[in-house]
């Protein structure tokens, strides 16, 4: 499978493309479909796409980017490969396709740099051996006696009738 093929339901996938343009054209991709000509894709979600120069990224450096702030592992990343990239970069990330397939066919101002799998989190985990997950080891409540809330209703009822009783005397 190519970088540029996105699989159905594919999820954790990062593609970073580097921008040959002047910067009023990278910045105009930050707008809803400009991204789409561009990848050659209809219907990106331009929340999932990042696009930004280099150098707004400081001391973090794309290699920072990457790994702290998308948590792609470090034994994915080439420290001096990323470092060397300079202008206009775009990450777009796999819920920008909404779970569909897609073949990208970017402009020829796009080069992909790589593609990149976020670190899964761990679901997994032995069973839990304390007292308290054990099925029925909650303390069962106490049963409970309903003879006050029966007097608590017949005194309402009585109340309820001498008003009504009381309503009807003063209009008689």
């Amino acid at each position: 499978m190519s970088d540029l093929t996105v699989a159905p339901h594919e999820r954790g996938v990062i593609r970073l493309f580097t921008l040959k343009m002047r910067p009023e054209e990278a910045k105009f991709l930050r707008e809803p479909g400009a991204a789409d000509q561009i990848l050659g894709v209809a219907g990106l979600d331009p929340e999932q796409i990042d696009v930004f120069a280099v150098s707004d990224l400081e001391d973090l450096g794309l290699y920072g980017y990457l790994n702290e702030g998308c948590g792609v592992s470090a034994d994915q990343l080439d420290r001096t490969a990323l470092e060397a990239i300079t202008g206009w970069v775009m990450v777009v990330r796999s819920a920008a396709f909404g779970g569909r397939a897609a073949t990208l066919i970017p402009d020829k101002r796009l080069r992909l740099i790589g593609l990149f799998t976020e670190e899964a989190t761990n679901w997994t985990g032995g069973p839990i051996e304390t007292e308290s997950a054990k099925p029925f080891s909650a303390p069962q409540p106490a049963s409970q006696n309903d003879q006050p809330r029966r007097i608590g209703s017949a005194v309402m009822a009585l109340v309820i009738l001498l008003a009504v009783g009381g309503i009807l005397w003063l209009i008689l």
